[in-house]
């Protein structure tokens, strides 16, 4: 075998129509980061509460269902909102932390469409016995408040919007390890002291000055509200603090969340790298150290500059979804309701000055929402959007970093001299050097969908041949895939996919694939009960298990591909396009949950492509 050596796409950018041709799918689906084109409708959709849309869909014709669910839910429980303070209130002294977290998976737990539509689904097929599992998580402030487990995000709090906000960290004194969710913030009012790792903590200093730092601890005073100390909660820098939402098991024993179960065996674990060191470091997936800034500006003054600053993104390969006038969290957004958001065409444009100018020109017209019926409110909710989509810009640029700083691909090695009419063998090796977990890792164990496409180009520019290639929808040509299902495409016999898979027992005694370890077939009404046995003495959960393909730590897998020889018609210089792909939920999957074509169009815009290279083959006579 030969290695042949990668051609830098800068080199190649000579053949850019031709390089477009070659990075399409079969079906014409993607190109590049492109949007899927949708050739299907999307099913109906499942409902949030009883009669509302999942939020962040954008989609205005669903602002008709808004008052009917507000007035029939009772979100709250009546607790003291102000003994849990949001993370809008802790920016305006750690504003950068604020910032780091606002575009944050984290920040997007309580938001994400996918996790709603999901939740509805996984309530409605289990017939309600998954209780607050979900919800104690995602909406962790919300659920301990005792907001309704349906309630949409226009019927919930602020805080609870926020999802995995400052306090859900910063407000836990105990140190809790595999709970299933299951943990508890203190509550307080925003002066109550708050819980870190104590590291070089200036706050006393703070606290003597009150009066040169323009800070109050109580309600009568002046100046800005402060927490009166730092209590040290050791936890919060190691691996353990992340494992009561990062690994869990709904009650019948399947593992949703796995990362600890990889972490734990793991290289990085014995060399002694935390979760913390390369989701919260400064480089992307690395254990390269960290950042160093003020701890928080007070009064107009850095605090402690030079401190070791642990950053609040939390890098990871998730993306949003969500209407961007929602998401991001954005304090000008917070005066505008969720209801109003909802109803903003952002897509066609309004506010933009294209746009408005159009429409002062009388070559569109309009009917505005009695909301966005002026011209100024319209501006400014533009460039609230457009703040809020430069900040998802970057974190797909960080998104990018973190793959890539976790895999490295080689390749291809080419078997033997090709020739006119021979097959064409190859293979690339794919090694995920991300030493503390399985790539990819995650959310619900196989949804996070991680493939490699892989092109050839003859001589004459044409694409000859393809693996990896996606159906009309966006979704990879497997077993899953509904063209393949329907007869439209071929199913692509050589992909690789780091896909995992639930397996159910069908009624027969044999296993299929499953979107939900949900077993349909051997129980007319799904529930989630537990087992008769205990899991722990089973070993593994009653007729349900997860298939994983995920590469773990330090781990390589061979992909080979034979190109038919009857499509190698003519010598010369072939070209061998590599991209390996990321998208957070399949499409057959949204589909099954009730998602929204706004929300698949969202999902597939945002695939990331990253180690994407090519290279020449010679071809001989």
């Amino acid at each position: 075998m030969v290695q042949v050596s990668r051609v830098s796409l800068l080199a190649c950018a000579c053949v850019g129509a031709t390089l477009v041709c070659v990075m399409f799918s079969r079906q014409n689906a993607i190109a590049g980061s492109e949007g899927v084109e949708q050739t299907q409708q999307s099913k109906s959709q499942q409902k949030l509460g009883k009669n509302a849309a999942a939020p962040g869909e954008s989609d205005p014709a669903n602002a008709k269902n808004i008052e009917i669910v507000r007035s029939k839910s009772d979100a709250h429980s009546g607790q003291d909102e102000s003994l849990y303070p949001t993370a809008a209130q802790c920016g305006g002294c750690h504003k950068q932390i604020y910032e780091e977290w606002s575009s944050s998976q984290h920040a997007y737990a309580s938001i994400s469409p996918m996790f709603h539509k999901f939740e509805q689904k996984f309530q409605s097929l289990t017939q309600g016995t998954v209780g607050t599992f979900c919800v104690r998580c995602h909406q962790q402030v919300g659920t301990q408040l005792g907001e309704a487990r349906e309630a949409p995000l226009w019927a919930r709090s602020q805080i609870s919007r926020e999802g995995i906000t400052c306090i859900t960290c910063h407000r836990v004194k105990e140190e809790y390890g595999k709970v299933n969710g299951e943990r508890r913030v203190e509550p307080g009012k925003i002066y109550e002291p708050v819980y870190g790792s104590g590291e070089k903590s200036v706050i006393k200093n703070v606290l003597a000055n009150k009066e040169t730092y323009s800070v109050k601890t109580g309600a009568d005073g002046r100046g800005n509200d402060i927490h009166k100390g730092m209590i040290t909660n050791d936890q919060i820098t190691k691996s353990e603090f992340c494992v009561s939402c990062h690994q869990v098991a709904v009650n019948l024993g399947i593992k949703l969340e796995i990362v600890w179960d990889q972490y734990r065996d793991s290289p990085a674990r014995k060399a002694g790298v935390t979760c913390q060191d390369c989701h919260m470091g400064k480089s992307p997936g690395q254990p390269a150290g960290y950042a160093t800034a003020p701890s928080a500006i007070v009064g107009g003054k850095e605090i402690n500059p030079g401190r070791k600053h642990a950053n609040h993104r939390f890098i990871g390969p998730g993306y949003s979804i969500a209407h961007p006038g929602i998401f991001p969290h954005n304090t000008k957004a917070q005066a505008t309701s969720i209801e109003d958001w909802l109803q903003f065409d952002w897509r066609a444009g309004w506010g933009s000055p294209k746009f408005e100018d159009k429409i002062a020109a009388g070559k569109i017209n309009v009917k505005f929402p009695k909301r966005w019926a002026d011209q100024s409110d319209r501006e400014d909710a533009r460039e609230i959007i457009d703040e809020n989509l430069k900040k998802l810009d970057e974190r797909d640029k960080l998104r990018r970093q973190v793959m890539e700083n976790s895999s490295k691909v080689d390749g291809p090695y080419v078997e033997g001299t090709p020739r006119v009419g021979a097959d064409l063998a190859f293979s690339y090796k794919i090694k995920n050097i991300n030493t503390g977990h399985n790539l990819p890792s995650g959310s619900l164990g196989a949804q996070p969908q991680l493939w490699v496409n892989v092109a050839v180009v003859d001589p004459d520019g044409k694409n000859i041949w393809e693996s990896g290639y996606v159906d009309s929808n966006g979704d990879m040509a497997d077993l899953h895939s509904l063209d393949v299902a329907a007869g439209r495409i071929d199913t692509d016999q050589m992909l690789v996919n780091f896909q995992t898979k639930f397996l159910t027992t069908n009624v027969k005694g044999t296993d299929r694939e499953m979107y939900l370890p949900v077993n349909f077939d051997i129980d007319p009404l799904p529930q989630l009960r537990p087992p008769s046995i205990p899991t722990t003495v089973l070993n593994h959960p009653p007729l349900v298990r997860m298939e994983n393909h995920s590469l773990p730590p330090l781990g390589v897998r061979e992909a080979k591909y034979s190109v038919p020889g009857k499509l190698i018609k003519k010598p010369g210089k072939y070209r061998l396009a590599f991209r390996m792909r990321s998208r957070a939920e399949p499409i057959y999957f949204m589909r099954f949950v009730g998602a929204t074509k706004a929300m698949e169009e969202s999902m597939n815009e945002r695939i990331m492509n990253f180690h994407d290279f090519e290279v020449d083959v010679l071809v001989n006579g």
